[in-house]
């Protein structure tokens, strides 16, 4: 990558997109590493390379759809990288006010002669041409194919559009979907172990930054156009706050944890909810945190020491199978934080839903009840399994709580406890959270009692 192209945001956009359809990588640590090194310098180059990575991904059906109404070939034979390098300039054009068109152009034709010699003639042609003609553009008509109309104006797969149709009906998934499109909040937690909400708030409101207390966790901060990354922070290195979406800071908080108990987090992945979880216990007790990846555990070692909780003990295993008599009836609380679709949080994560299939949704809830019944013997009597995700899918949620329930007797569901809003509980006394409604991302919780 020569010098001029690494510190060029849009071939850096371009690079990365290649990247997640190619290798199936995600964007979010791909930027992280890039923004991390200091590739970019400049805040406003960073700015535009996450805003065109994640706007290319959010609207790609729809340019897609530009995509082909301009390109005379087949499009199935226009390679990924081209496609990228046509899909980030018309993001541009369309979507950002900032950048003139032309400027939009010439770079992508300046990319193209650097990745695909020969091929500058193609995008610009393609692109010159979109430029001229794009009142031209014809959009599938609301009225006559109100799917179809929202699957490309507002970029989601066609038969993720139906299937919320049947369950949400047609407004509230046209409001679902352009959430979804939406730039989600920048939200961090305040490390109540060693500060409190009110003081991290009103410190960085004297740091000059915009910042408001969330609506649902008390222990929620939303910031606005911080300064500074927040891993650049000082109240982030003094252990004093940790990114995390509102939504999955509510978890830790159904999960009504007391200091002293003795806690199993099943599926911890890298800590951020384990770790908020010791916060609420006053770092006092136990939590167990498993997790079959062991450089995730590293991590959990990393969050503690930085956070300055020291109750988390960390283990690689596998939660499908039985971690032996030693675990039977020995906790007040198991948290199963299952592995899942992840379509709740498409707005943090786009590429899911041009990842996923219909059919993959019901490959989930396998791997979510092998865990879930696994942990139906770690629980005390009286104590309790709280299964959550971070999905909207019902094949992986209340379906799957079903069929735990009806093959485990000594089990019933329980009410959330009275911390969690009412807002967030529907009649069945699941806990759900939506990017429409609640402004966070998509969760579901349970609580189960075992007698």
């Amino acid at each position: 990558m020569s010098i001029i192209m690494k510190n060029n945001p849009r071939y850096l956009a371009v690079h990365i997109l290649n990247r997640v359809d190619r290798n199936g990588a995600y964007a979010e640590p791909l930027l992280d590493a890039y923004l991390s090194r200091n590739t970019l310098t400049n805040v406003h180059d960073r700015k535009l390379l996450t805003q065109i990575v994640y706007g290319t991904l959010r609207m790609r059906n729809r340019l897609d759809w530009i995509i082909q109404y301009f390109y005379k070939g087949k499009p199935a034979s226009l390679e990924t990288g081209l496609r990228n390098i046509l899909r980030t300039a018309f993001f541009q054009i369309i979507f950002t006010d900032r950048i003139p068109s032309f400027a939009a152009v010439d770079e992508a034709v300046q990319i193209t002669k650097k990745l695909y010699p020969g091929r500058s003639g193609l995008v610009n042609g393609v692109l010159r041409n979109a430029l001229r003609k794009m009142e031209e553009i014809e959009y599938p008509d609301m009225g006559k194919d109100f799917s179809l109309y929202v699957s490309i104006v507002h970029s989601h797969p066609l038969w993720l559009v139906k299937r919320w149709m049947k369950r949400f009906g047609t407004e509230e998934t046209l409001r679902l979907c352009k959430s979804n499109n939406e730039t989600p909040p920048l939200t961090i937690r305040a490390n109540t172990f060693r500060t409190t909400r009110d003081k991290v708030l009103r410190e960085l409101l004297n740091d000059g930054c915009k910042a408001e207390s969330s609506r649902f966790s008390t222990h929620g901060i939303i910031l606005t156009s911080p300064l500074t990354p927040v891993r650049e922070m000082p109240q982030y290195k003094k252990g004093h706050i940790q990114v995390q979406d509102e939504a999955s800071q509510l978890i830790s908080f159904l999960v009504n944890l007391d200091p002293g108990e003795k806690i199993l987090d099943t599926c911890a992945g890298i800590g951020v909810k384990t770790s908020h979880m010791a916060e609420l216990m006053k770092n006092r007790g136990e939590i167990t945190a498993l997790d079959i990846n062991k450089n995730k555990s590293e991590t959990i070692q990393r969050l503690s020491s930085r956070l300055g909780i020291t109750i988390i003990k960390p283990q690689v295993a596998d939660a499908t199978k039985d971690m032996g008599e030693n675990y039977h009836g020995k906790f007040d609380k198991v948290l199963v934080d299952a592995p899942c679709s992840g379509m709740g949080t498409l707005r943090r994560n786009p590429e899911i839903k041009w990842r996923i299939q219909e059919k993959d949704l019901q490959s989930f809830p396998i791997l979510q009840k092998k865990i879930l019944n696994r942990s139906a013997d770690y629980p005390k009597r009286g104590g309790i399994i709280i299964y959550t995700t971070c999905t909207i899918e019902a094949e992986e949620n209340e379906e799957v709580v079903k069929d735990f329930l009806a093959n485990h007797p000594d089990y019933e569901r329980i009410n959330p406890p009275e911390i969690i809003s009412p807002d967030l509980i529907d009649n069945s006394g699941f806990f759900r959270t939506y990017p429409h409604r609640h402004g966070t991302d998509g969760f579901f919780g349970a609580v189960l009692l075992r007698s």
